[in-house]
């Protein structure tokens, strides 16, 4: 049986603040294989983005800290317990990330070339030439016209897609094994995301990367993950493949997200809310975390915290599917 590129378990990850100790991503566990797409939705400050720079060792040293316990291996090699200069080796070169917001990720005062050029030059033993031109081919292959003009320019001169575009470049420039895109098409117009994602999908083809893709939008998972997590209040909800999450979505928080995405073949006056809000980190209930905002909840589900139960393929933690369902309340 293949090593999975990336093989997450039991990933705990906190920070410290002036109120105390607050845990962001709660014993979060999955894995991606070669060539294909994990996607990781939820709500705003569900822990999405701190599970991807925890993978990547990039959170602030003096407030945030990795859990003992936590595993995050890259084809079988331990990640958690490497120093930040072997982090160093393979951030941009096993594993690379495109960020959210490519006009802030990108450097605006120097050009495309020397952004790009450095890649090469860190990862790889090439001369500066060869870089140049490696960096010329990889703008080409994703999809930006006159690549050897482009390099020469800054970023504020190219458009918010052709930024993007830039990013995936570089990102991909070493043939990383796994690409983490976080919000790849945040600010985006409709028929750039489009192009966007269309290109993420072609270049998996053609590179077999493993993607983690973290998006809050339910729409663009659906056509490009193979599975999906829906995480909630730093908590794994539900894992499951895309076909049968969106065909028997298993947990109440799962179907609200669902029931909140327009359709077209339906008219409605309202798009469904979710009611409640969410609950702060620092003050989690010592129940389910979603209890309080639950169209289903039953008295066990203000008891205690439910565990992550096993329906069929998928993962559900949600008392329902579980022998200790006593009924609503």
């Amino acid at each position: 049986m293949a090593v999975p590129v990336l093989e997450v378990s039991n990933l705990r990850t906190s920070f410290h603040t002036e109120e105390g100790m607050l845990c962001a991503v709660d014993g979060v566990s999955f894995t991606v294989e070669a060539g294909h797409t994990l996607g990781i939705v939820g709500e705003s400050g569900c822990g999405k983005s701190v599970t991807s720079l925890s993978i990547l060792k990039l959170l602030p040293r003096r407030t945030a800290r990795i859990e003992q316990g936590s595993s995050v291996k890259l084809k079988g090699e331990e990640l958690t317990t490497k120093s930040n200069r072997a982090m160093c080796d393979i951030r941009g070169n096993k594993i690379a990330m495109i960020f959210q917001d490519s006009m802030t990720s990108l450097n605006p005062v120097l050009t495309i070339e020397k952004q790009m050029v450095e890649t090469f030059l860190t990862h790889q033993k090439i001369k500066k030439d060869e870089a140049r031109r490696r960096s010329v081919e990889m703008l080409r292959k994703v999809g930006i016209p006159s690549p050897e003009l482009r390099i020469g320019q800054y970023p504020h001169q190219l458009s918010g897609g052709m930024r993007q575009r830039v990013m995936i470049a570089m990102a991909l420039s070493c043939s990383p094994d796994l690409l983490i895109a976080d919000e790849p098409t945040t600010a985006l117009d409709v028929t750039v995301q489009a192009q966007i994602l269309e290109l993420m999908q072609q270049l998996k083809q053609d590179f077999n990367t493993a993607i983690l893709l973290i998006t809050h939008d339910m729409g663009i998972v659906a056509g490009m993950a193979d599975h999906i997590l829906v995480m909630y209040s730093g908590y794994v909800m539900e894992y499951a493949d895309t076909k049968s999450l969106f065909s028997r979505p298993l947990h109440p928080y799962t179907e609200g997200l669902l029931q909140s995405i327009p359709r077209l073949d339906q008219r409605v006056e309202e798009l469904h809310v979710i009611q409640g809000v969410v609950p702060s980190l620092l003050h989690l209930p010592p129940y389910c975390v979603f209890a309080e905002r639950c169209p289903y909840a039953g008295k066990i589900c203000f008891r205690k915290r439910p565990d992550l139960f096993k329906a069929g393929d998928a993962q559900v933690r949600c008392f329902r599917h579980s022998a200790e369902w006593d009924g609503p309340v």
